[in-house]
C-alpha cells in the first residue's frame, strides 16, 4: 500500500483533516461520505479514513491543540522538504509549521501561500493507488483564490511542476492540473475576485468528494449538524454542494449525473 513519492512529485499525494472532536468528526464522515476508520500511524489522536480497506484520508484532532480552525489541507509530494520550504518562502509564501520528521521517514510541513491557502508538502512514501481523480481518493482539489494564473506561477515554482508527472493548461479563467494526464485540481479566481469586499470569503484549497448520491449526503450532512453552504451547482456530468462540518471545516460533495439525476433543490 505504500510507494515512493517519485511518481507523484508535484501532485497531491494526501488530505487531512485538523478537528476538535475525533469522535464526532468520524461520526460525521461516516454518515455523509461512507467511511471507516482506522488508528492513524503518526501518533495519538489520528485516524485514518478507508472505504472498502483503501486509506482516503486522515482525520486529527489537532485543530485546537495547535489552536487553529477545523479544516481540510491537500498536500503535496515533494523531493526534498527544506528546498521546498527555502522555495516557498523565497517566493513570498509562509511556513506554519515545520519540516518535521516523523517516525514513518516522511517529512512535511505546512504553508500558506502568498494569498494566504493553507497547503501542505510531503517528502517520503505515499499511499501508492491513491491518486485524486480516482479510485476511493478525492474527485478533484480547488483553489480558491484571487489570481489563478499568479497562483499557478506560485505554485509551479515551489513545487516544480515543470520537472515532475504533472503538466498544467488554461482553460478559461481557470487553471488545470494535470497528473498523468488526469485532472486532479483546478485554480480558480473566480469566486473570490471580490474577497476584499467579502471579509468571510478568503483564498483556500478545497477538497471535493465524490458521494454515490447527492440528496443523502447533504440530508445526512444537516442531521449531524453541519450545513450546506452553497445551492446545488452542476455541469455536464455531476452535482455538487459546498458544506461545513459541524466543526466548521469546508468542504465539497460531488455527484455523478449518471447516478444521481436532478432534484430540483437549490
Amino acid at each position: 500500500m505504500q510507494d515512493s513519492t517519485g511518481d507523484a512529485l508535484g501532485a497531491p499525494c494526501w488530505v487531512s483533516l485538523a478537528t476538535r472532536d475525533l469522535e464526532a468528526a468520524q461520526r460525521f464522515y461516516a454518515a455523509v461520505l461512507g467511511w471507516t476508520f482506522r488508528p492513524g500511524g503518526l501518533g495519538e489522536g489520528l485516524a485514518v479514513a478507508e472505504v472498502e480497506g483503501a486509506p482516503v484520508a486522515e482525520i486529527g484532532a489537532l485543530a485546537g491543540e495547535l489552536e487553529v480552525p477545523a479544516a481540510w489541507t491537500a498536500y503535496f509530494a515533494v523531493e526534498n522538504a527544506d528546498e521546498t520550504v527555502a522555495r516557498i518562502r523565497e517566493r513570498g509564501g509562509t511556513v506554519g509549521v515545520g519540516p518535521v520528521s516523523f517516525e514513518t521517514g516522511g517529512r512535511g510541513a505546512l504553508a500558506t501561500d502568498r494569498d494566504g491557502a493553507v497547503f501542505g508538502i510531503w517528502e517520503g512514501i505515499v499511499f501508492s493507488g491513491w491518486r485524486v481523480g480516482s479510485g476511493h481518493a478525492p474527485a478533484w482539489l480547488e483553489l480558491l483564490t484571487l489570481n489563478a494564473f499568479d497562483a499557478a506561477v506560485f505554485y509551479g515554482e515551489v513545487l516544480r511542476w515543470a520537472d515532475g508527472p504533472v503538466e498544467i493548461s488554461y482553460e478559461d479563467d481557470q487553471v488545470v492540473l494535470r497528473h498523468h494526464g488526469e485532472p486532479v485540481a483546478r485554480l480558480n479566481s473566480g469566486p473570490v475576485e471580490t474577497a476584499a469586499l467579502q471579509p468571510q470569503v478568503r483564498p483556500r484549497w478545497r477538497v471535493h468528494f465524490r458521494v454515490p448520491a447527492l440528496e443523502p449526503a447533504l440530508e445526512a450532512a444537516e442531521a449531524l449538524g453541519g450545513r450546506v453552504m452553497s445551492d446545488i451547482e452542476e455541469n455536464a456530468s455531476e452535482r455538487w454542494a459546498a458544506l461545513r462540518d459541524p466543526d466548521g471545516a469546508l468542504f465539497t460533495v460531488t455527484a455523478s449525473l449518471t447516478h444521481d439525476q436532478p432534484t430540483g433543490r437549490s
